[in-house]
């Protein structure tokens, strides 16, 4: 319970600030940096270390990039059948067929899972939706603003990302066991994880581009809050037949809100700008609704 209590503390308090003028257009930069530099890669370390290499894990890098197809062919068609413009549709692909899976995601598992699970959640996120906005994303980003990108360009991308770098090195160091101070020193720099994530997002959130957004919003969200959980539900836990916890922890990224990094993406190739914040801004505030219920739900599987 003081988990939940400390994100939506750190969610409002974020919003508090940007309100009252405390930071400007920067803070959230800041502490983005703080949290790709520090805190991802020390929960990379100290997680990917213990996590049993097997089959098992397979499904959660997989998932962001089942999502992330189907979202691909789901707005295609809806766009089509709404008439909707190309980057309109590359907004709601890049934007609501991710998921927030670090940012919120991490200490969302955290608070309802515990944080042993929390390499589930690194292994979702850098293999899963880091790599499918990094790769197929991007690409998609440029090619509908008419920008380009190389090869090398986006091979450095990736392989730069310090929480992948963190991820490869934890499962590398398996064989060789860490000194109890090292991982004192690790969970201390990646428990910041949590309060600087949601404070980040607090200061990003604009209410103000929701109007005029509607259809849109209702369609992106539609997506990624019901029907794209839905989907790696019945695959996982129905047709496979997995109930593990590790599993349960996969579906349950599955639906998290949309991605901000996405939607940093989005604003920066021009795809449709005020729509990414519209669905940041409603999405992020629902998953606080929906997670649990979600949860609730795969306890009863």
């Amino acid at each position: 319970m003081e988990n939940f209590l400390l994100l939506g503390i750190c969610f409002i308090l974020g919003i508090a600030l940007r309100i009252g003028g405390v930071i400007d257009e920067k803070g959230p930069a800041a502490l983005n940096a703080a949290i790709i530099y520090m805190a991802l890669p020390s929960l990379a370390l100290l997680y990917a270390h213990s996590l049993p290499i097997g089959p098992e894990l397979i499904m959660p890098a997989a998932m962001a990039w089942i999502v992330f197809a189907i979202g691909y062919v789901f707005f295609k068609v809806v766009g089509r059948m709404l008439g909707l413009d190309d980057k309109t549709v590359a907004c709601l692909t890049i934007v609501s067929a991710l998921g927030n899976t670090s940012f919120v995601g991490l200490p969302m598992i955290e608070a309802f899972f515990g944080p042993e699970y929390l390499g589930v959640g690194m292994l979702c996120d850098t293999a899963g939706t880091f790599m499918a906005l990094a790769i197929p994303g991007i690409i998609l980003a440029a090619k509908v603003s008419g920008q380009g990108i190389s090869g090398k360009a986006l091979a450095k991308k990736v392989l730069l990302f310090p929480p992948f770098i963190a991820v490869v090195l934890g499962f590398a160091l398996q064989p060789i066991a860490y000194p109890d101070w090292w991982e004192s020193v690790l969970s201390r720099m990646g428990s910041t994880l949590t309060p600087l994530a949601l404070l980040s997002v607090g200061m990003t959130l604009r209410f103000r581009d929701i109007r005029g957004n509607g259809r849109d919003l209702a369609v992106g969200l539609g997506y990624k809050m019901f029907l794209a959980p839905a989907i790696i539900f019945g695959l996982y836990i129905g047709i496979i037949g997995q109930t593990d916890v590790i599993t349960k922890v996969t579906v349950f990224e599955s639906a998290m809100g949309p991605m901000v990094t996405g939607g940093i993406i989005a604003m920066t190739y021009g795809l449709n700008p005020r729509l990414a914040a519209s669905l940041l801004g409603v999405g992020i505030p629902l998953s606080f609704i929906t997670l649990p219920i979600w949860y609730k739900l795969l306890m009863m599987v």
